[in-house]
């Protein structure tokens, strides 16, 4: 399935945000903007993915008056801005690994639309 299309089988819905996302990867500390967020993992816009499997802890918060999260995760997937011969943002996309801090996030979540 392309990428762009919709997976229905996600399990958590995703949402359109702009967040400063803090995380540790192999190489030390990272700061960049995540642009999709649901539940289960996000989305961070970088120009230097990570490679695929690596193992991250990510901070961040939904809004500057929201709690802090800090939830571990893995990188599922990386795209650098060249590939596929057509424009897109590069990134990564990140899988959280965390079930208590998807657990919070979660109710946030539910929060934050409501």
């Amino acid at each position: 399935m392309p990428r762009n299309a919709i997976d229905s089988s996600r399990r958590f819905r995703r949402r359109t945000v702009r967040i400063l996302v803090d995380y540790m990867g192999p190489d030390g500390v990272r700061c960049d903007y995540a642009t999709t967020l649901g539940a289960g993992g996000l989305f961070i816009e970088t120009e230097e993915p990570l490679r695929a499997d690596a193992l991250v802890k990510l901070r961040f918060r939904l809004s500057d008056e929201a709690d802090l999260h800090e939830i571990q995760g893995r990188v599922v997937w990386g795209r650098r801005l060249e590939e596929g011969g057509r424009p897109h943002a590069p990134g990564m996309g990140i899988q959280f690994t965390d079930s208590v801090g998807c657990s919070a996030l979660a109710r946030e979540l539910e929060d934050f639309s409501a």
